[in-house]
């Protein structure tokens, strides 16, 4: 039988959530996702490098994750996904997460109602059988029936680059187009939505793997408990029913009553007004879009890390996949020791980091590697390097990371104080927030935003999912006080590089255009 690469990838996706359901290593599900991630954009079937025994020369692909591969491609199924439903019920737990329960939980109440299905479940409810389960008193039986019976169901976040994956792969496979938060960009999508004009998409949508419960004909739970919306038109509304499901539901209002049409483009012109780009339909939009910054813009990544602090590659390995992508040049900012949690670079390692990047140049010329540093802002304001040797960087990233619950004032003075420092860049991750773990710190933005304008120094946009970090809301604001931009990866490995898409959008959600943004310009020359 043949197999695509978006269905290996999916079935891998598949098993490294039920992995994860299992209580597995933490390694086992990152590294399927990692390699379904891989798989889903290979620009070769990777089902004939299974055959071929070649599987494992793809970045990621180990013995384990080729087991299951050919175990795919040879019967179309992985026995011990198989297995793993079996026992965990996805089902019953995509449900139960939506309801609010954890996985835990859910399992517990199907055993005491003896049910193996969502449908199963929902009738035991519905016959008042919660009340007999020990544990289970009236305000938890009231509050499953409540949310069993809301008209909008609960929608819980996914990191963005997650949410994307999972609304492309359906789409792919429905042959339509994601929509929704992920179609605008959004840092955490809620809205999930896949738009398409295929007669038999209900049917079709329903078996999905990815699918592993329906809550409404049109409506199915991934095993996370998060609602995906199919939605279906005939191809001369298929531009119409695209942009209403893309949302958002306050600019959608403000555009009036729509024509049909079957195309976006098409719906905008019966309308007479220019295309917006999904990015800037978070509400009502008047006039004409910018130029807004695209990937090819982008010259350069100015915030990587190697193998001398947390980073899985070296230096020249990661300039070579940088000047792949594309790039005129890379910035190497491996942490300082203050960050803690990681190995970072005293002096004396920065000068021998230094003869290592001018090894790596005179191999990659004219490609640069520039000398960086991601160097912590002590909690005084100090930075964690002398002066003499930040002097000898190219770029200095400063950065937050231990006590980020400073109070606003404190946290505030401890970064003006670092930014007005002369070797001072760009200011990481400025917000410091983990999306779903760890709030926004307490700085004071708008005074930052002056303090930055007044000594030249950038802020950054973070590309990586966790962070997204200015926020496009953000990014607006700091271009508005005239405050310069840097679209970076943090990447700590290869692939990372590929998380510019997600600082590109970030910003563009912003309204940045190319001009705005310090690393869409050439370097200048070496002295």
């Amino acid at each position: 039988m043949r197999v695509d690469n978006a269905a290996l990838a999916d079935q891998l996706e598949a098993f490294a959530t039920l992995l994860e359901l299992a209580d597995a290593n933490a390694y086992q599900p990152r590294a399927y996702r990692r390699a379904a991630e891989m798989i889903r954009s290979a620009p070769v079937p990777v089902e004939r490098l299974v055959r071929n025994g070649r599987v494992r020369e793809l970045r990621g692909i180990g013995p384990g994750i080729e087991g299951r591969l050919r175990e795919l491609v040879e019967t179309g199924r992985i026995a011990e996904l198989e297995a793993l439903e079996r026992e965990l019920s996805p089902g019953l737990i995509g449900l139960g997460r939506f309801l609010g329960l954890t996985t835990k939980r859910s399992m517990e109440l199907a055993k005491a109602l003896d049910v193996r299905t969502p449908e199963a479940f929902r009738d035991a409810v519905a016959n008042g059988r919660l009340r007999d389960v020990p544990g289970v008193g009236p305000k938890t039986e009231a509050r499953i029936v409540a949310a069993l019976e809301q008209d909008a169901p609960r929608r819980p976040g996914l990191l963005l680059n997650r949410a994307r994956a999972l609304v492309s792969g359906i789409a792919e496979a429905l042959g339509g187009e994601a929509a929704g938060d992920v179609r605008r960009w959004h840092d955490s999508p809620r809205h999930l939505a896949v738009v398409t004009s295929a007669p038999d998409a209900v049917e079709r949508f329903a078996a999905l793997p990815q699918i592993v419960a329906m809550v409404e004909e049109r409506c199915g739970l991934t095993i996370e408990g998060v609602p995906v919306e199919l939605h279906t038109a005939p191809p001369e509304r298929f531009g119409t029913a695209l942009l209403q499901a893309t949302g958002s539901p306050e600019y959608v209002a403000a555009l009036g009553p729509l024509p049909d049409a079957p195309s976006e483009a098409e719906v905008y012109r019966r309308l007479g007004r220019p295309w917006l780009p999904p990015e800037l339909r978070e509400a009502p939009f008047a006039g004409a879009p910018p130029p807004l910054l695209t990937e090819a813009d982008i010259r350069g990544d100015l915030h990587t890390h190697t193998t001398w602090s947390d980073g899985r590659f070296s230096v020249e390995e990661m300039g070579r996949a940088a000047r792949d992508r594309g790039y005129d040049y890379l910035a190497i900012c491996d942490h300082t020791p203050a960050v803690g949690a990681v190995r970072g670079l005293t002096p004396d390692d920065v000068r021998r980091q230094g003869e290592e990047i001018a090894a790596a140049n005179e191999r990659l010329a004219p490609f640069r590697v520039l000398r960086g540093i991601e160097c912590d802002i002590l909690p005084d304001g100090r930075l964690d390097l002398p002066d003499d040797v930040l002097a000898e960087l190219d770029w200095v990233q400063a950065s937050v990371h231990g006590g980020q619950r400073m109070p606003r004032t404190e946290m505030t003075k401890r970064v003006e104080a670092a930014l007005q420092h002369p070797a001072v860049s760009c200011l990481s991750h400025p917000k410091g927030r983990i999306i779903g773990r760890r709030p926004e710190n307490a700085l004071d933005l708008e005074h930052i935003y002056a303090v930055a304008r007044a000594h030249d120094v950038a802020l950054e946009v973070n590309g990586l999912s966790p962070r997204l970090d200015l926020s496009g809301t953000h990014v607006r604001a700091a271009l508005t006080a005239g405050v310069k931009i840097v679209c970076s990866t943090d990447a700590h490995s290869i692939d990372g590089l590929a998380g510019m898409t997600y600082a590109v959008h970030t910003a563009r959600r912003g309204g940045a255009t190319a001009a705005d943004v310090v690393n869409t310009r050439l370097l200048s020359p070496r002295p």
